[in-house]
């Protein structure tokens, strides 16, 4: 819901003698639509990694968590919590960001600030959770990549959160005490009880003065065991403390260090979204009183906006997640509410995690508000839907959202820096061996348009999406495609794609039937007939799930279904069809099918391309050379397209993703003159030339190089599209490229 401020209105806030005075800054800019230069673009992926110490293996887990920037915005520092660091970036080039180092600590970093030339690091060196304890390390960064550490201030229990105030007089450290989630079910109260640290930063920091504030018998919920969770300062010097498990924010003058004034984060009712796990988005139910359990908080001018993970239980029930974000006024008032619309924005843009229907979907986590230049903005990070929504928030009882920003996995610090221009994302998930890092990605004020999504759903209506696994063209209209995702969801179906729309703009879809029942195949690849049926490739695995050709109409339903011949199947392995061509009609019809990988009867280095004869219902075969695997990693094919009669597009790809993509390259071959041949006999080789080697499409938007490019289209006009494929989101950034390489033939 939302409240419109009259002119000049006042908000007084009272607690005990203490009177104190917020007024609404109606000063602010009223937001026009953006001018030109207005959006963010990614400038730099930094994988956390290339900080690990010489001698330290490659794949050895290492995080950035928080992050804060040197005054002069040349160096990051982030926490890394498994390695018990704080890494150091320089960004005096954003665009080109190098490894500075680290500072090896005493336990783990929890949070980061900073204050002047000094930087505030929360450190965790609690024995157990019935023993909380920690100290707030200060390091003196005068020079920026040199700091030298200055004091450490005793905690007197476990530090989370840690923020300086705008005025440089006072920081605030969330002391949480984390509960024991395997004990008692994981339910409070689980003591000792948290409370806030204020540090008064007067003098040298080896004089900082520590103040406690008590939070105890504050919050309905648990009372006797606040847990807060993060702190922001507003210039008045007010703390803003949020206590995610008791469902309660604070606010503390730290002047007079006393609360002020607090309030229950209430609850909220969410409708269109997705609560069951069924791999399949359907995001028709509504969840009724779900607690907001904001995680994040912070000021936007004189609003308090938190990010509502929703992520405590209670002895009943698991709350569910409430999935968005509210700004209240300091008197706990709503004045903005999102509901569900952030879940469905992510839901168009292809980045919602189905996975975590029956927990708490997106996962609002992160939340930072900046100005740059006239403009408020509001940032939200999705950590499960791997995004950051940017928000213009200078009418903060209404925020119109600018843009969405593709992230590493897990975002969880969101750090603007506007003396730069810059935002800067870390994604604390770090796993080598699914092929994807913690990065930090670093994003520059000033594009003319949004650069992302490149593809996403219709915004008028609310059409689920994702893992992209098969395009093709329409054989008639211009800049008509249509796409198909592969097994991660239930339910088979062919989208529509209007490709003559920035972003491309999926308009429909048509779901797969069979005998008035939905079904469920692995397509690989779709291809269009000449009478407007659509072929379809469906990957087996090698066990259960048999490779199948499928041909269906235009409205779904499938007409046959095509397996290999059964000598054929029986050299099959894990990796089948791929890819599905069409050419000719009538008598003429050919479907060609790209194997993804080598079978057992093949030789190495060499995968079959099919030939199916409709017909006659025989299959013919080539063989293609696949290019050199890079060390530990596999080569294949991923599709094929016809370009006329003889010719056809393959695309050929590696297993690898980020620095480590090597082979994304599109080859042109051609079947003229060349028989196909049964299975079994010597296969003819055939010959292919390189077209474009697509790493330089898929670096240019400075992110992370996905691994499946699946899909390509060629249309009537000879325009080439290609499309890859983002896992549903899950161990996956979710990030889908959409490729435009202008008139290109083989």
């Amino acid at each position: 819901m939302t409240r419109r401020p009259t002119p000049l209105k006042q908000w007084r806030l009272r607690a005990a003698s203490l009177a104190l005075t917020l007024p609404l800054s109606l000063a602010v800019a009223a937001a026009n639509k953006p001018a030109q230069g207005d959006y963010f673009e990614r400038i730099a992926t930094f994988p956390v990694y290339h900080n690990l110490a010489e001698g330290e293996a490659r794949a050895t887990e290492t995080v950035a968590e928080i992050t804060t920037a040197s005054s002069d915005g040349s160096t990051l520092y982030y926490t890394d919590s498994p390695r018990q660091r704080l890494g150091l970036v320089d960004i005096r080039n954003p665009e080109a960001p190098r490894p500075a180092g680290f500072l090896q600590l005493e336990g783990e970093p929890t949070s980061v600030a900073t204050h002047r030339h000094f930087i505030l690091v929360a450190v965790n060196t609690s024995l157990d959770y019935a023993r909380p304890d920690g100290v707030l390390a200060v390091f003196d960064i005068r020079d920026p990549r040199a700091p030298k550490r200055v004091a450490s201030l005793a905690t007197g229990g476990q530090p989370d959160s840690v923020a300086v105030s705008p005025t440089g007089r006072f920081a605030a450290v969330a002391i949480e005490n984390e509960r024991n989630e395997d004990l008692n079910k994981g339910l409070l109260p689980q003591f000792p009880a948290g409370h806030l640290n204020v540090v008064d930063l007067a003098g040298q920091p080896a004089d900082w003065r520590i103040r406690k504030v008590a939070l105890s018998g504050l919050a309905k919920i648990a009372g006797e065991d606040p847990e807060p969770e993060y702190v922001s300062i507003n210039a008045l010097d007010i703390a803003a403390v949020t206590l995610q498990e008791n469902n309660h924010v604070v606010l503390v003058d730290l002047r007079r260090a006393r609360v002020l004034h607090h309030f229950s984060a209430g609850s909220v009712d969410l409708h269109g979204v997705d609560i069951e796990e069924n791999d399949r988005i359907q995001p028709t139910a509504s969840l009724l009183g779900k607690r907001r359990e904001p995680d994040a908080i912070t000021w936007v001018g004189p609003l308090l906006a938190t990010a509502n993970e929703g992520d405590y239980k209670d002895a009943d029930k698991v709350e569910g997640g409430s999935r968005g974000f509210t700004l209240f006024d300091p008197r706990g008032k709503i004045w903005h509410e999102s509901g569900a619309s952030l879940e469905q924005a992510l839901i168009r843009a292809g980045h919602y995690p189905e996975s975590r229907s029956e927990n708490k979907g997106i996962e609002p986590e992160g939340i930072a508000s900046a100005r740059f230049g006239k403009r408020q903005l509001l940032f939200v990070g999705s950590e499960r839907g791997n995004l950051v929504a940017v928000y213009d928030a200078s009418k903060p009882w209404s925020p119109r959202l600018e843009q969405l920003l593709p992230t590493g996995v897990g975002p969880e610090g969101l750090l603007p820096i506007p003396s730069r221009n810059l935002l800067v994302v870390s994604s604390e998930t770090d796993a080598a061996d699914d092929g994807y890092r913690s990065t930090l990605s670093i994003y520059r004020l000033g594009a003319k348009r949004a650069e992302y999504p490149q593809i996403q759903s219709d915004p008028k209506q609310l059409l689920p999406w994702g893992a992209l696994s098969g395009m093709v063209a329409d054989r008639d209209a211009r800049k008509r495609l249509y796409a198909v995702p592969d097994s991660y969801y239930k339910a088979s179906r062919i989208f529509r794609i209007d490709a003559g729309r920035t972003p491309a703009l999926i308009d429909g879809e048509i779901e797969l039937h069979k005998g008035g029942s939905s079904v469920d195949y692995d397509l690989e690849g779709i291809a269009q007939a000449g009478n407007g049926d659509f072929w379809l490739a469906s990957e087996g695995d090698g066990k259960k799930r048999p490779n199948l050709l499928l041909r269906t109409n235009a409205s779904g339903e499938v007409l046959r279904e095509y397996a290999l011949p059964e000598a054929v199947a029986a050299q099959a392995t894990s990796n089948g069809f791929e890819g599905v061509a069409v050419t000719g009609e009538g008598a003429l019809e050919r479907v060609y099918v790209a194997f993804q990988r080598e079978w057992r009867n093949d030789p190495a280095g060499q995968v079959k391309i099919g030939v199916f004869n409709p017909n006659n219902e025989q299959w013919r075969f080539f063989h293609y050379p696949l290019d050199q695997a890079p060390d530990g990693a596999w080569v294949g094919l991923s599709e094929i397209t016809a370009v006329d009669d003889e010719r056809f597009l393959v695309l050929e790809r590696d297993n690898r993703s980020g620095p480590d993509a090597e082979v994304k390259r599109l080859y042109g071959i051609s079947i003229a003159g060349v028989e196909p041949q049964a299975d079994g006999t010597t296969l003819p080789l055939l010959r292919k030339r390189l077209v474009r080697d697509l790493l330089p499409d898929l670096a240019a938007s400075n992110g992370w190089v996905p691994d499946k490019v699946e899909g390509v289209a060629l249309d009537t006009r000879g325009e080439l599209f290609v499309v890859t494929d983002n896992d549903g989101v899950e161990d996956a950034s979710g990030e889908t490229r959409f490729l435009r390489l202008g008139r290109l033939r083989p």
